[in-house]
């Protein structure tokens, strides 16, 4: 499910990442335990991907929020339900964190445009 997700040039850069000896059990876990979660029934990797987004925003997470960013478009996820995600969550989670998240998130999408990965 990671390679759909987050396409094969990421994992495979993760999983390089992780052939030091001392990195590859968190890269296992990564891969079985948190991936292996996506493919519960129940909610739609679309779903699961907007939850992310806002999980990652509560948590001050900007580079796993631009990778899930990422992967929430992958996922079917529109530049408009985003915002509209990140936006709702900021009444929860606090206007910094939904500033923050926007800035991130904006700027993937605008790579994502400019390489022609999204319209």
């Amino acid at each position: 499910m990671r390679r759909p997700v987050l396409g094969d040039a990421y994992v495979d850069r993760a999983l390089a990442g992780g052939s030091d000896p001392f990195a590859k059990p968190g890269q296992e876990f990564i891969t079985e335990v948190c991936w292996g979660g996506w493919t519960r029934p129940g909610l739609a990797p679309k779903q699961r991907s907007l939850m992310n987004i806002r999980i990652l925003m509560a948590l001050n997470r900007s580079n796993e929020l631009a990778v899930h960013t990422r992967g929430a478009t992958n996922n079917g996820v529109t530049e408009k339900e985003l915002s509209e995600a990140i936006r709702h969550a900021m009444i929860y989670i606090g206007v910094p964190a939904g500033l923050e998240a926007y800035e991130v998130a904006g700027k993937v999408v605008r790579e994502m445009k400019d390489n022609g990965e999204i319209k």
